[in-house]
């Protein structure tokens, strides 16, 4: 029997003008929260190339991996305590080049929203947007 293990996932943090770019999200885990645009990071690829590379298709923003942020643990577990999920989500703090966000089949909606709003709390957010964001703005000035 093979032995589940941790899916490996990179999440694009892309800040402009005051703003952060953020997706709602459309399927589990997450639905309906929004949180950075990212994905799986596919067999050869660095989290640093997945970040961009799930930013463009998400979104259609351009943008260029700056830097590794931080990663951590995402672990939902069902009823019986069982764990149904494990992903290890890396965050990358990107540069912006170009793009006007697009929402695609696999996300609900996508904007730039106001820094402020984000740090207020003012969003149905998914876990650690508002730290993972927090540690992006310090690293980026």
């Amino acid at each position: 029997m093979n032995t589940p293990t941790p899916k490996l996932g990179a999440l694009a943090v892309v800040i402009h003008d005051g703003h952060v770019l953020l997706a709602q999200r459309k399927k589990q885990p997450d639905a309906g929260l929004w949180g950075f645009p990212g994905g799986h990071v596919e067999w050869g690829e660095t989290a640093l190339t997945a970040a961009v590379r799930e930013l463009r298709e998400e979104t259609g923003v351009e943008a260029t991996a700056a830097e590794y942020l931080t990663n951590f643990d995402l672990i939902r577990q069902d009823d019986s305590g069982q764990t149904v999920t494990h992903y290890l989500l890396v965050g990358v703090l990107c540069a912006y080049v170009s793009g006007t966000p697009r929402v695609v089949e696999e996300i609900a909606d996508v904007k730039w929203v106001p820094i402020e709003t984000v740090a207020a709390g003012d969003l149905p957010m998914s876990a650690r947007v508002a730290d993972l964001l927090s540690l992006a703005l310090k690293r980026a000035t």
